[in-house]
């Protein structure tokens, strides 16, 4: 299906969803450059399409595991992004009472079960996710998000297999944004698409344009309903980019031993941009809408950086709470 064939409700929920991450990662980027952020956060700024495609394919109880770079996955799960911007500056007003940060941040209300710092560690808390589905039956999906790198990882293929043979019913979104922190994926493996590694599992395998939203979600959609009709799993490869180093402190210099322009080759290809200006050209919704949509949006985002900023530090004696949770799946 291409732009057409959408309706103009359902556009301008990718487009709200898309400019949402961007905003929010520019405010977040800002506070890092303010020295008001506490260490690193690993920006989804250039990759908003895959998230938004994604989880647009949801229910709003189907899991969702997210790795470092995970604000995105927040936002197009419609989590509160005071609350997350909040966790981000360590308040205690924010989603983990600023105890997870940037690289741990979850929202367990929307089914997030938690950022991860660990390359691969999301894949197999999603895939016990996923167990747990088939085990309770109770209709729902769990989503893996991962980079490239984390399909080099045993995680990866301990989790597919395990998934494979007993049919869980997960999807595997793989973030190809080519790098796993300065490491070229392309030097590291012997494909250059990661989805082929389906076909030892017996899986579906597809390769799609991570800058596309409509393709991400076509292949999305796909994949989560052949997972909740007790199908099996599936790998969804998004080829993407992030438009940042690997970190807010990573000049990412690195980028241009392949390629002098490769960044801004990519950058002309911006999924935000690039569906607002589809969406005006055939007549979706008119320019003003988008407009309107757009102050919203900022409203909200500037309302979340002021409670954030403004919010306090929670008590050194708070350290040893919030330890476990229980009953949560």
């Amino acid at each position: 299906m291409k732009i057409k064939d959408y309706d103009k409700e359902q556009l301008l929920n990718f487009y709200e969803t898309m400019f949402k991450m961007r905003r929010f990662e520019e405010e977040t980027f800002e506070f890092y450059k303010k020295g008001l952020m506490a260490g690193l956060a690993h920006l989804y700024l250039g990759e908003e399409a895959v998230a938004t495609g994604v989880c647009a394919a949801l229910n709003e109880d189907d899991y969702v595991g997210s790795t470092h770079r995970g604000h995105g996955h927040l936002v197009a799960r419609d989590a509160d992004i005071a609350l997350m911007m909040a966790e981000i500056l360590g308040k205690k007003t924010g989603y983990s009472h600023g105890k997870g940060g940037s690289m741990h941040i979850m929202a367990m209300d929307k089914g997030i079960l938690g950022a991860n710092g660990i390359v691969g560690g999301e894949i197999p808390i999603a895939t016990g996710a996923a167990y747990t589905a088939l085990y309770k039956k109770n209709g729902k999906v769990a989503v893996s998000f991962m980079g490239d790198s984390a399909t080099n990882e045993g995680t990866f293929h301990e989790s597919i297999n395990m998934a494979a043979a007993w049919k869980l019913p997960c999807v595997y979104v793989i973030e190809n944004n080519l790098y796993g922190i300065s490491v070229d994926i392309r030097d590291v493996t012997n494909t250059p698409d990661l989805a082929v590694r389906a076909k030892a599992y017996d899986i579906p395998g597809i390769v799609v344009d991570g800058m596309d939203v409509i393709a991400v979600y076509e292949a999305a959609k796909e994949a989560v309903e052949r997972a909740r009709n007790g199908e099996g799993p599936s790998i969804i490869e998004c080829k993407t980019y992030r438009w940042q180093g690997h970190h807010v402190g990573d000049p990412a210099a690195y980028r241009k031993r392949r390629s002098e322009t490769e960044k801004e080759d990519w950058m002309a290809r911006c999924p935000v941009t690039n569906l607002r200006a589809e969406i005006i050209k055939t007549k979706k919704a008119r320019e003003e809408e988008i407009i309107a949509l757009e102050e919203r949006i900022e409203t909200e985002v500037q309302t979340a950086v002021k409670f954030a900023a403004e919010s306090d530090y929670p008590e050194a004696s708070e350290a040893f709470t919030d330890v476990f949770l229980e009953g949560v799946l």
